[in-house]
């Protein structure tokens, strides 16, 4: 440990916005502790700052002995030719040496003792700086990636934080000295310490950035309900009103679109729909899925919906690998299917197929029934997924019986 050791995590404590009067307690209560376990309580030690040399040092009483063999002793030569020419054995001298003077043993233990309690130093402020900006946004810049697991150490100011790959957006690259915005989620603790886990995934990300945006969702005319979010491909942003003056979508959009174009470009071109809620379910389940050529919505058991769309809407209301109608279902809480018009009707033939008995289908006989039933075909459904080859080979059933019975089934 050098004789500037004080300067050193003096300057250390500005970096770190550390309090610098408590790191100069720490180190001389490190210095003492180390040393008091050489010495003797009559030693009667004191450890200070030089306040002309800005050294650390250390006084205590050493006994004069004739051969000097540990700290807290002093060889009688030592003593009459530096401090006391009349020096008897047995005597009490007091000594003054600056830290760097002692063996590198104890001032390495007393390095080890610093650092740890500076670490928890740290530590301690770290959790504290979190616990007033935890769920806000940080701007800051990309200090190393870590090649091992792809995280971001981030410089934001008063700490280094980390934004770890499972909080990133997909096909976000940044370089070092790359400027970032992200939010604060969590705390982690390492064999390092405690570091600030920031996030760039979290929906909380794109409320704050709306927040900071749209001066109505900050003054609280318009609330934010819900947030859903495929994090780099698009996200849906439930809003209501407070005020009946106000059109989210409007209030949103901004003029020419400035305030939603802001929001897009720092999440790079995510795709974002603005939702405007309402308590009428079906409605809400149009205005979540954001197409215009929904022609019904029918609402069945279990909260799930039948969406039905024109041929033309039917790609956009799913959307690109399914996101749309995926995110419109977490969005509204329901489970949500979209058909064409013929593809709901033939859902609806076909659950009445299913729940029909073959004795309900045009043209069975009750001795048809029965060869059908003996077969294991016992519902509309049964006859209509069949073959006319398979119902052929059935005892009773012809040729042209058998194309009869799966006309029948069709039109059922």
């Amino acid at each position: 440990m050098s004789a500037n050791i004080l300067e050193a995590l003096t300057k250390l404590a500005a970096i770190k916005q550390l309090n610098p009067v408590l790191i100069q307690e720490i180190i001389v209560e490190a210095v003492t502790t180390t040393l008091q376990k050489k010495l003797d309580p009559e030693a009667e030690l004191q450890v200070y700052v030089d306040a002309i040399s800005g050294n650390i040092k250390a006084k205590f009483r050493c006994v004069v002995v004739e051969v000097e063999e540990g700290l807290g002793e002093m060889s009688l030569g030592e003593a009459r030719s530096d401090y006391d020419p009349k020096a008897v054995l047995g005597q009490f001298i007091d000594k003054t040496m600056s830290l760097h003077e002692f063996e590198p043993k104890l001032v390495k233990t007393a390095q080890k003792i610093i650092q740890d309690r500076i670490r928890r130093l740290e530590d301690e402020k770290i959790q504290n700086d979190f616990n007033k900006q935890k769920h806000t946004i940080v701007t800051g810049k990309i200090k190393a990636i870590d090649e091992n697991n792809g995280g971001y150490r981030v410089d934001i100011g008063y700490t280094d934080a980390l934004l770890p790959l499972d909080e990133q957006i997909e096909n976000e690259f940044y370089r070092v000295g790359d400027n970032i915005k992200a939010y604060i989620v969590n705390i982690r603790a390492g064999s390092g310490g405690v570091t600030m886990v920031l996030s760039r995934t979290n929906p909380e990300f794109v409320k704050k950035l709306f927040e900071a945006e749209i001066p109505e969702i900050f003054n609280e005319s318009l609330k934010i309900r819900k947030i859903v979010r495929e994090p780099g491909i698009r996200t849906k942003v439930e809003l209501e009103a407070n005020d009946p003056k106000i059109d989210p979508i409007v209030a949103c959009v901004g003029p020419k679109g400035t305030r939603i174009d802001s929001i897009r470009r720092e999440l790079h071109g995510e795709q974002i729909d603005i939702v405007v809620h309402s308590e009428d379910i079906e409605k809400m389940i149009e205005h979540a899925l954001g197409v215009d050529g929904v022609k019904r919505v029918i609402i069945e058991r279990n909260r799930a919906a039948s969406v039905i769309v024109e041929e033309a809407d039917k790609v956009m209301a799913i959307g690109k690998q399914g996101k749309n109608v995926k995110l419109a279902a977490k969005l509204t809480g329901m489970k949500i299917d979209i058909y064409t018009v013929a593809e709901f009707e033939e859902k609806q033939a076909k659950e009445r197929r299913t729940i029909s008995h073959v004795t309900e289908l045009d043209g069975v006989t009750p001795k048809i029934a029965e060869s059908l039933r003996n077969a294991g075909y016992t519902s509309v459904q049964d006859v209509f997924m069949a073959s006319v080859d398979e119902l052929c080979n059935l005892d009773g059933l012809g040729q042209k019986t058998a194309e009869r019975l799966k006309e029948a089934a069709k039109y059922f």
